[in-house]
């Protein structure tokens, strides 16, 4: 994979994520030499210039001599590597240095080719810092983490190879910073993007799973497709809510179940959990997009301090660091994640429920003998109250840091490190609705329901049979949670 920086598109950072090993594309390397030039003409004026030859944050009047430069850069890097707790999976430490390769590389950060090319040598052979995952309030760029990365690549610390840990000079020639490097290294967005980024990428891919299972429970349940017709999501005019009625529509097409009660059920209509999909879960995709949109941007961005203008010999210094927009994504990305497991979890409650579904209580033939999905929906209720909680936004916070210099911040860290707890929950709810909506449907035996709906069955049923008698059930929600991945029937996504 050759990476264009400022043209990045989702799908690739979506690769890069799931392991692809990328190397840049030729065509910045003029550029990178060009802001590196610009920074060593800088120096030879012997103007104090923030970040190349001056302390940092409210340190910034320090003059720093021309002979104490390489130290500077290094005990920036040493200082600022101060984080803690649990490590940062591997997958999100390969997009943290695949966003800061793709920024640096854009020429406006005054750093040396040689610095470029370790962080695609580390890519290219995965060769991971060990990032502990607490420490940064979105502002002044993620600088502990960003600063565990850049310790990697100066042989201090730890590095994740092939599953395995080891010091980091043991595996990497140790790189001496050169001026402004070790700022350019730890100033970004790239720690809270990531997870951001990753955080979008298993929403995206539970919605999907979810409309599934949501069209599945409408068929286990005998609900109407009428609200999910063309014209009624039309005329309110949201994009997202006319393509998921559309493909609920779809899903259900060809339905021996449907056909079974569209004529003469008593029902006049279902409960919001159903009759409501496309409405909740296609503003829950607006959403997404929405976030989706702000991270592709941010993604391409350059986002350290000062920043370098080769063509006019200049450093600006300004906020680029400063990660509100991924702030607010990842709170877009929460509420999503929030409201499509709580649809859900009703639809499971709704399909237990024989006064709402006409199914038989708890979805058990031969129930107070067997207690069925009493407690799996019990379970998807403790999930959803815990993703509620995790919902508040992140971004209405703040607190003052470096002595009151940096006054306002973002707690973009905060508000994307928990996506990734929030969809691991948000699995587990889907997976209970699949096992749920699956066992609604075996009840009509003699009835079908359309061909892309049976192959999900079928895809459950290959390794989970019909519950009959009470089992022991924590496995059974296990294996229906790793199965959602094979549910992506071509269904909307949200790539911008």
């Amino acid at each position: 994979m050759i990476l264009k920086p400022g043209h990045v598109t989702l799908a690739e950072w979506r690769a890069i994520y799931e392991g692809a090993r990328p190397s840049l594309d030729p065509c910045c390397n003029a550029g990178i030499a060009a802001s590196a030039a610009a920074v060593e003409a800088i120096l030879a004026r012997h103007e104090p210039v923030y970040g190349i030859n001056t302390g940092f944050g409210k340190l910034a009047s320090v003059k720093i001599g021309d002979a104490d430069l390489e130290t500077l850069q290094r005990n920036i890097v040493l200082s600022h590597a101060a984080g803690v707790g649990d490590p940062v999976p591997v997958p999100i430490v390969r997009l943290m240095l695949a966003l800061k390769l793709t920024s640096l590389a854009q020429g406006a950060s005054g750093v040396r080719p040689a610095t470029i090319e370790m962080l695609q040598h580390m890519l290219q052979h995965d060769v991971m810092p060990v990032i502990p995952g607490q420490g940064s309030v979105g502002a002044s760029g993620d600088l502990a983490p960003l600063a565990h990365m850049a310790a990697a690549m100066i042989g201090v610390g730890d590095v994740i190879v092939g599953g395995e840990r080891h010091v980091a000079k043991d595996v990497l020639t140790p790189l001496t910073l050169g001026p402004k490097e070790g700022l350019a290294l730890l100033n970004g967005t790239q720690f809270s993007c990531a997870h951001a980024l990753a955080g979008l990428f298993e929403a995206e891919r539970l919605f999907r799973a979810a409309l599934i299972t949501g069209a599945l429970s409408t068929e286990a349940a005998k609900g109407s497709d009428t609200p999910f017709d063309h014209r009624i999501h039309v005329l309110r005019g949201h994009k997202g809510q006319i393509e998921v009625a559309d493909t609920l529509r779809r899903l259900m097409a060809g339905s021996a179940i449907r056909a079974s009660h569209a004529v003469d059920d008593e029902r006049v209509q279902d409960p919001y959990c159903l009759r409501c999909q496309p409405q909740v879960m296609g503003a829950c995709l607006d959403l997404l997009r929405q976030a989706a949109a702000t991270l592709a941007v941010e993604a391409n961005g350059v986002t350290d301090n000062p920043l370098i203008f080769a063509e006019t010999g200049e450093a600006l210094s300004g906020g680029n660091f400063h990660a509100e927009p991924v702030a607010f994504a990842a709170d877009m990305i929460a509420l999503a994640v929030c409201e499509i497991g709580s649809l859900s979890e009703r639809r499971v409650a709704m399909l237990v429920d024989p006064a709402l579904s006409g199914l038989p209580a708890f979805l058990t033939p031969h129930p107070g003998l067997n207690s069925g999905f009493m407690i799996p929906q019990v379970t998807a209720a403790a999930l959803v109250s815990e993703n509620k909680q995790r919902a508040y936004p992140a971004s209405v916070d703040s607190i003052p840091t470096s002595a009151n210099q940096e006054d306002h911040v973002s707690m973009a860290a905060h508000g994307a490190r928990r996506l990734l707890g929030m969809t691991a929950n948000l699995a587990h709810i889907i997976g209970i609705e699949y096992l749920a909506a699956a066992q609604g449907c075996d009840f009509h035996a003699s009835l079908t329901s359309s061909a892309e709906l049976e192959r999900a069955r079928a895809i459950l049923r290959a390794k989970v049979p019909m519950l009959g008698e009470d089992r022991h059930f924590a496995p059974d929600m296990a294996t229906a949670t790793a199965l959602l991945h094979h549910l992506d029937f071509e269904l909307p996504g949200v790539e911008p």
